[in-house]
């Protein structure tokens, strides 16, 4: 006799010990990506006072939707406590917490909380949308509101991968592939990857003041360009000769027009022997005594340690020609330990990450030290994609700022010293 078959839940195969009950498998979080847009699109006028933290769960080498439910524990201890908090899980698997009402240093000990948790079982894939090498930003949801916006429309784009993904699934670039591109750089109009990004100084009291502009070109932009398959940055190297015909190229675009450097200083990233290169020299030579005031050379710090002997003769060039030198990338550890008085340079630059504030008191008191004590060098924090980083400018006595989130306060027609203001009133209220 034929019994009826009855439907089984599925058999969970995983073994069991005696009295032991089986863990439940986590299931995939559901997306909130159109809820937080709608969200954010109706709140436009009530964003005073929020903050975001952005956890990129998306570059952690290994995912596990289970990471969702460790995260909202974490976040139920704090949550509390707050005037709002709100979680959401993005499609490319990053989490946006918005929040209102905790102080800045009990979020920043849940997010290291977390950060540290993630990163014990796997790693990141690379540096943030941010270009910071931490597992998670805070930033003011005001002063961030369009690139919030842009980054959540960005995931449709993307099918919720983003860049990362895509990026991740590139061959590094050949020997053979590069000398192709080489080619195709000397007939090649770069102005359209020309970029600018402005160096300001937050002590100006009565407007926003440009120390100057750093005219760079967006590789990864004109990857996608020449080389759609290939990551150019992923053998260093490889990289490194690149940026020499790139330099090249860069020159060869500036020779058709200088007039643009009248009344602007430009900041050039170029190698030291590009600099003492007779491309260099042709470029020189157009310009007038007062020109060439306007221009900083930015030379990697990298370039600098493999060749001393030339960077002392560019110094010697720049002196007797007019330019201003910056030392470009510079670690808490050179200012700490180099004479950068010695050394010559107008300006030394350092890039703003989370792991600067690892730093120990005796450490950061040190640091402030040093870099009140140099006359002649000005210091610039780049890579503030972040209001902590300004903060962090502003208390150790960097006067020179650059970044994602200056971009936004200058495009926004704010003065700098005022956000600095509202955010030193807004943590102290916390």
């Amino acid at each position: 006799m034929n019994r009826p078959r009855q439907d089984r839940p599925p058999r969970d195969w995983v073994r069991v010990k005696p009295g032991e009950k089986a863990a439940a498998v986590p299931e995939k979080p559901q997306y909130d990506d159109e809820r937080l847009l709608k969200l954010l699109q109706s709140a436009k006028r009530e964003l005073q006072g929020l903050r975001l933290i952005h956890l990129h769960l998306s570059l952690l080498q290994d995912k596990n939707y289970g990471d969702i439910h460790e995260i909202k524990r974490a976040v139920q201890a704090i949550a509390d406590n707050s005037a709002y908090l709100q979680m959401f899980t993005l499609s490319n698997d990053d989490v946006l917490i918005l929040y209102k009402g905790i102080k800045f240093s009990t979020i920043t000990e849940a997010c290291q909380k977390i950060e540290k948790l993630m990163l014990s079982r796997t790693k990141m894939t690379g540096p943030n949308a941010y270009r910071e090498n931490s597992l998670y930003s805070i930033m003011e949801l005001s002063l961030n509101f369009v690139n919030v916006i842009r980054f959540i429309e960005g995931l449709d784009k993307d099918g919720g991968g983003g860049d990362a993904s895509k990026a991740a699934t590139k061959e590094p670039i050949s020997l053979e592939e590069l000398a192709k591109i080489e080619r195709q750089i000397g007939n090649f109009d770069l102005s359209p990857f020309m970029l600018n990004q402005p160096i300001v100084d937050i002590q100006a009291q009565e407007e926003n003041r440009r120390e100057y502009f750093e005219v760079y070109i967006a590789v990864k932009t004109l990857e996608d360009r020449l080389s759609p398959e290939f990551d150019l940055t992923a053998n260093r190297w490889l990289f490194n000769y690149f940026t020499s015909s790139l330099d090249h190229a860069v020159l060869k675009s500036l020779n058709h027009g200088v007039d643009f450097i009248r009344g602007h200083k430009i900041g050039l990233n170029l190698n030291l022997s590009t600099i003492m290169s007779s491309a260099f020299v042709k470029f020189d030579e157009r310009l007038t005594m007062e020109l060439r005031g306007n221009i900083v050379l930015e030379i990697n710090k990298a370039d600098l340690v493999e060749n001393i002997d030339t960077y002392k003769d560019v110094v010697e060039f720049a002196n007797n020609r007019g330019y201003s030198i910056c030392i470009d990338g510079i670690t808490p550890m050179w200012v700490e330990h180099m004479d950068l008085e010695y050394m010559a340079c107008d300006y030394a630059k350092m890039f703003w990450s989370n792991d600067v504030l690892d730093m120990g008191e005796a450490a950061l008191e040190n640091f402030s030290a040093r870099i009140r004590s140099q006359e002649n060098c000005r210091f610039i924090l780049g890579r503030c994609s972040t209001v902590t980083g300004l903060l962090f400018a502003q208390r150790h006595g960097i006067h020179l700022v650059q970044g994602r989130m200056v971009d936004t306060i200058l495009r926004k027609g704010v003065r700098i010293t005022d956000a600095l203001k509202m955010a030193n009133i807004m943590e102290a209220d916390e």
